[in-house]
């Protein structure tokens, strides 16, 4: 959490944002693991009134490829920016609400960071998968359910 109060109360005011996700905060996104928790690396400002978060969220993630399920391990880093408001009159997706003035860094790089990962992992844009007979990991070797070409029969 960080306190931005002071963001709020000064025009022109700025800080730096520098942290890790928690563990905890990702340990509920099914199929998606991490090396290390992410890091959150940005600015909270306050521009004529306007307060914005501007961010870059890196690391590495690991998962499975969906067509022969093995494990991949790719490097991201997703930038973001969020207008901040100390409270909505409603629901609105387009602002961050900042209650009690702080920021809660794992809630909002969660939600942004999934929205960014892709739903499909392949390990490359040709995996031939596994044989669905056999299970034979088709990118190794054909196996008898598949023609020379390593297709399907």
């Amino acid at each position: 959490m960080f306190d931005i109060a002071r963001i709020f109360e000064n025009t022109g005011s700025e800080m730096d944002i520098s942290c890790e996700m928690s563990p905890e905060s990702t340990e509920g996104l099914k199929g998606i693991a991490f090396v290390r928790p992410p890091s959150l690396t940005g600015r909270v400002r306050n521009c004529a009134g306007i307060v914005t978060l501007s961010y870059t969220a890196g690391g590495t993630v690991v998962s499975q490829c969906d067509r022969c399920l093995k494990d991949i391990s790719r490097e991201f880093a997703y930038s973001f920016e969020h207008v901040v408001v100390r409270s909505v009159q409603r629901d609105n997706d387009e602002y961050i609400v900042a209650a009690n003035d702080e920021l809660d860094m794992d809630s909002i790089a969660v939600d942004d960071v999934l929205l960014e990962l892709p739903t499909k992992t392949l390990c490359s844009e040709d995996c031939k998968g596994l044989c669905p007979i056999c299970g034979a990991d088709l990118n190794i070797s054909a196996c008898e359910h598949s023609d020379p070409a390593g297709d399907r029969v």
